[in-house]
C-alpha cells in the first residue's frame, strides 16, 4: 500500500508527525484520526532517490535487505509477504521503496522489472540476476548469492576507506600542530632574535617567512587548500580518462589489483548466475570503476561477439589473468576459475595495502621529524650566535 505522510496534533494540543500506510487519501485520514490524531496536512509520501542519493549511502543496507528476502522467500514466504514484511521493518527511504516494489509487484509486474523503476538503488547487473533467478525458478538462491556478492564488494570498498583514514588522519593532524605552531608559538619566540641587530641565520629567516604567510595570509592558505579540493574534483569530473590512466600507473599495481578483483568477481558471478556470457562481460566491463579498463573491454566484447574467444581477445590483462580464463574456457568452468582469481587478487591487494600502510608510518613520522628538526635548528641557532656575542 502506498505511504502517506501526515502533520496534525494530539488531543492534549501537542503536534505531532509521522507516516501511515493507506490504500487511498480517505483512508489515511480515517486511519490517522482512529489514533487520536487529528491531521492538519496528508499527503502521499513517494520515494525521493536523488534527495537520498545526496547523503552518505549505507553500502550495507542493501546486501542486507536482499539475504533477508532470500531467506524469507527460501522459506516458504510469498513475495509480496516478504516486501510488506521487510516495509514494515525499515524506515524512511528504504521503506517507501519497498512500498513501491511491492505496489508494482501486486498490480502484475515481476521482482526484476518493479526492480528497474529504482535504477539508482539497484545496479544494472542485480536487475538482471534477478530476472535470470524468475526465469530458472531459482530467485532464493540468486538473492543468496547476489547478498554474498554485494557484501564482498562492501567488504573491499569499506578496506579501502580504512586504507585512507591513517594517512588522512594523520595529514589532518600533522597540518593542525604546523599551523598552531607558525601561528602562536613560533612568532613569540623569533621576536627576541628580531630586536637583535645581528644577522640571523638562513633557516630562522625562513623559518619568521613561513610564520609571517601563516599570521597575515591564513585567508590565502585556506583559498589553495579550497582550490586544490575543488581542482582534484573538477580534474577527475572534466578528465576522467587521464585521471584513470594515471591511477594505472601507481606504483605497485595496488590499484590495479582492485580493479582486477572488481572484474574477475563480477564477470564469474554473473556467469555462474545464467548471464549469457556477452551480457555478463558487458556488466562486468562497466563495474570494473577504471574508464581507460571499461574502453578496452567493451572492445574486448565486440570481439567476443564476433566470435573470438574470451582469452585471446584479453590482449592487453595480465599474462596470468589470461592464462586463467583460457583454462577455465577449456575446462567448461570460467566461472569458478575466474571467482579463484578474484580471491587471489584480493589477497594480493590486502597484503600490498598491509604493506604500503606499514612503509607510510614510519615515513610519515620521517617527514614531521625533519619538519621538527627544521624548527628546533632554526630557533638554537641563534641562540649560538648570541651567545657567541656574549662571551
Amino acid at each position: 500500500m502506498p505511504i502517506f505522510q501526515y502533520k496534525g496534533y494530539r488531543s492534549d494540543g501537542s503536534s505531532v508527525a509521522g507516516v501511515i500506510e493507506a490504500d487511498g487519501i480517505q483512508n489515511a485520514l480515517l486511519s490517522v484520526k482512529e489514533i487520536g490524531i487529528y491531521p492538519k496536512e496528508i499527503y502521499e509520501n513517494l520515494p525521493q532517490e536523488k534527495k537520498w542519493f545526496s547523503r552518505k549511502h549505507d553500502p550495507t543496507v542493501l546486501p542486507s535487505l536482499t539475504r533477508q528476502l532470500s531467506t524469507l522467500f527460501s522459506s516458504g514466504v510469498s513475495l509480496l509477504d516478504a516486501l510488506k514484511s521487510l516495509s514494515e521493518e525499515n524506515r524512511g527511504f528504504w521503506k517507501n521503496l519497498l512500498v513501491n516494489v511491492r505496489e508494482r509487484v501486486s498490480s502484475g509486474a515481476s521482482l526484476s522489472r518493479a526492480l528497474e523503476g529504482h535504477p539508482k538503488v539497484f545496479p544494472e547487473f542485480y536487475i538482471n540476476m534477478v530476472e535470470a533467478g524468475e526465469q530458472s525458478g531459482s530467485l532464493d538462491r540468486v538473492l543468496a548469492r547476489l547478498a554474498d556478492f554485494l557484501e564482498k564488494q562492501a567488504a573491499i570498498r569499506e578496506k579501502v576507506r580504512t586504507a585512507m583514514i591513517y594517512p588522512t588522519l594523520m595529514v589532518c593532524i600533522g597540518f593542525t600542530v604546523l599551523s598552531f605552531l607558525f601561528t602562536f608559538v613560533i612568532p613569540k619566540i623569533v621576536k627576541i632574535f628580531e630586536n637583535t641587530k645581528s644577522a640571523l641565520p638562513f633557516l630562522t629567516v625562513v623559518l619568521i617567512a613561513i610564520s609571517h604567510v601563516f599570521i597575515h595570509y591564513w585567508w590565502a592558505i585556506i583559498i589553495v587548500l579550497i582550490g586544490l579540493l575543488l581542482g582534484s574534483r573538477r580534474l577527475q569530473k572534466h578528465h576522467r580518462t587521464f585521471v584513470d590512466r594515471m591511477m594505472l600507473k601507481m606504483p605497485g599495481h595496488i590499484v590495479q589489483n582492485l580493479y582486477y578483483v572488481r572484474f574477475t568477481r563480477t564477470l564469474g558471478f554473473l556467469l555462474e548466475g545464467g548471464l549469457p556470457m556477452l551480457k555478463a562481460l558487458e556488466l562486468a566491463a562497466r563495474s570494473i570503476g577504471n574508464l581507460v579498463l571499461e574502453r578496452k573491454l567493451l572492445d574486448v566484447v565486440k570481439r567476443v561477439g564476433e566470435g573470438g574467444s574470451l582469452s585471446g581477445s584479453l590482449e592487453e590483462f595480465p599474462p596470468v589473468l589470461v592464462q586463467l580464463i583460457s583454462t577455465g574456457e577449456k575446462s567448461g568452468r570460467l566461472g569458478e576459475v575466474l571467482n579463484k582469481a578474484a580471491d587471489a587478487y584480493e589477497e594480493e591487494f590486502n597484503r600490498k595495502v598491509q604493506k604500503g600502510l606499514s612503509l607510510l608510518e614510519p615515513v610519515m613520522i620521517l617527514l614531521m621529524g625533519l619538519v621538527v628538526g627544521f624548527i628546533v635548528l632554526a630557533v638554537l641557532l641563534p641562540m649560538f650566535q648570541l651567545n657567541q656575542l656574549i662571551k
